[in-house]
This record gives C-alpha cells, structure tokens and sequence, in this order.
C-alpha cells in the first residue's frame, strides 16, 4: 500500500467512468475505441497510483466496485464535471458569452415571470453565473446607473436619466385592499377622501435617486416600509389599507383574508415596467436574452 496516493490523470479518470458506465472493460475499449488490453492496463495503473483496487474481479464475471472504488468514483466524477464546466465556461468565453449576468428586478414584478425567466435562463446558459436582487421602485434603477446590475425591470421611477435605455415589458394591475374588518371594507363605495384619514401602508424607496416621489398615496398618514411582503403581511393583519399587485393578493381575495376598496379616488392602477440599461454598457447575449425573454412574457 501507498502512504500518499499517486495523481491519477483525467485520461484514467475517463476510462474508469467508462468502464463503471457501461459494465465491463470491453465495452469500454468498444467506446473508446480503444483496445480491451489498453482499458486495463489504464485501470491496473489508476488502481496502483491510488494504493487501492477499484473493482472485484474475482467473485463475478463482470467488474463490480470496491467500496474503495465508489468512494473514487463519486470524486472522479465531481472532477470530470469540474472540467467540463470549465471548458463550456471558456467555449463561451470565446464566443462571446457573458461570464455572469445580475440582474435586478422590481418587487411589483409578478413571481411567475420571474421565475420563468429565470429557469429559461438556466436552460439556456447553464454555464452563465446569474447574480438576482430584488428591489422597489427608484432602487432598480439606482442599481443599474451604478453598474451594479447590468439589467434591471424596473417600474415606472425610472425617468429623466440620461443614458438609460429602456424597453417596456408590460405593466401589472395594483388595486387598494385591506383586511375585511377595516373600516374603509363595507363593500359599499366609500365617500370621497374617506382614505385619507386612514393609515395607508406605502412601499418606500430606499434608492437617492427617487426618494422624495410618491406612487398612488393618498392618504395624509402613512406607514412607510421597505419590504413588499411585510407590506401584504400588515394588510392581511389588517393595520391599515394600501395598494398591492393583483397576482400577488387574488388567493387572499378569493379566501376573503383581504377584500378590494372601493375608492373614488383610485379604484385600480397600471404599474408599467421597462428592461432598462446604460447605453455606454450594452447587454452581451445572455443579457439580450433575457430581454428578449421579458418582452415576449408581455406580448
């Protein structure tokens, strides 16, 4: 035995996987094109670089795995997968293709299109690192114009900024809701300015460039929070009334935990979105495609 095993090569390595693939040292050599004599002469040399036999040749007809050779094999094809990877990282390198991509997108953006992005763009570079924030409002731009984000879906915070591109990609529904014993939730029309007397929950903006600016407040108090999903929590707790994406409250309309409001003054609203970039940092195809990906999810 060995007191420090040898370094096998990533040929010996290939030919072992081969021979545990297929079940035997001539299907090996069949697949490799290789002759039966070679394939074991490459297993007989991993096996004395390592101090370990691999395989039981002696209580079957076909070779079958030492405990020592499935603790190998699952290092060897940890390895190979390393290599591989690092070969389609380079190829797409080579090509052109992005080594990561980050992305920032809106909160109001509904969870089934990001999603669907997302596993699309898994699919598509498997071998693109994907880096996801998510932000509100003037954030998302805030992240791109600093190069933070190469890409952003943002809502509509994002104009007046020189040298930002921008693609619409549709927009999502935000209705007024509260919880069903929140004065404002008879289920009759509410007279005019009833909500302005009544804690309205609002998503601040935690980004510099839009701070001061406001999206559909109408009330004269506010509680102001820096999560979406905190937001829809105080609301279904009933601790005030606000404005929230429809996909994101239907299941609690439809279990009556949250009702919509009727208001004079904003029954329903369009949150639109837009992919923006900066013109002096244009997005490599991974990115593009993501774009692309965004828009179609609109049309």
């Amino acid at each position: 035995m060995l007191s420090e095993p040898g370094t096998p090569t990533l040929d010996q390595l290939r030919v072992f996987l081969t021979v545990v693939e297929v079940g035997s040292f001539a299907a090996a050599a069949r697949k490799l094109h290789r002759a039966t004599s070679v394939i074991s002469y490459s297993i007989a040399n991993l096996e004395t670089q390592l101090g370990v036999s691999l395989f039981d040749r002696h209580t079957t007809r076909k070779p079958q795995l030492t405990e020592a050779g499935r603790t190998v094999l699952a290092e060897a094809r940890t390895i190979t997968n390393g290599i591989n990877g690092l070969r389609a990282k380079v190829k797409g390198l080579l090509q052109g293709l992005e080594a990561e991509v980050h992305l920032v997108v809106d909160v109001m953006l509904p969870a089934e299109r990001v999603v669907d992005a997302l596993k699309s763009f898994r699919e598509a570079f498997p071998t693109v690192a994907l880096h996801l924030h998510m932000e509100a409002l003037g954030a998302v731009t805030e992240l791109v114009v600093n190069r933070e984000a190469i890409i952003g879906v943002s809502g509509p915070m994002n104009e007046g900024f020189i040298g930002i591109e921008r693609i619409a990609v549709g927009s999502v529904e935000l209705i007024p809701v509260a919880a069903p014993n929140h004065p404002l939730a008879s289920g009759e029309v509410n007279a005019p300015g009833a909500g302005r007397e009544l804690t309205q929950l609002v998503l601040s903006d935690r980004s510099h460039l839009t701070k001061d600016k406001d999206f559909a407040v109408l009330s004269n108090r506010t509680w102001r929070l820096a999560d979406l999903g905190a937001k829809h929590m105080l609301l279904r707790e009933g601790i005030g009334w606000g404005n929230m994406p429809t996909p994101m409250v239907q299941e609690d309309l439809d279990s009556g935990r949250l009702v919509k409001l009727k208001i004079p003054e904003y029954e329903r609203g369009d949150y639109t979105f837009d992919v923006i970039y900066r013109t002096d940092a244009p997005p490599g195809p991974a990115a593009k495609w993501l774009i692309e990906r965004f828009a179609q999810q609109s049309a």
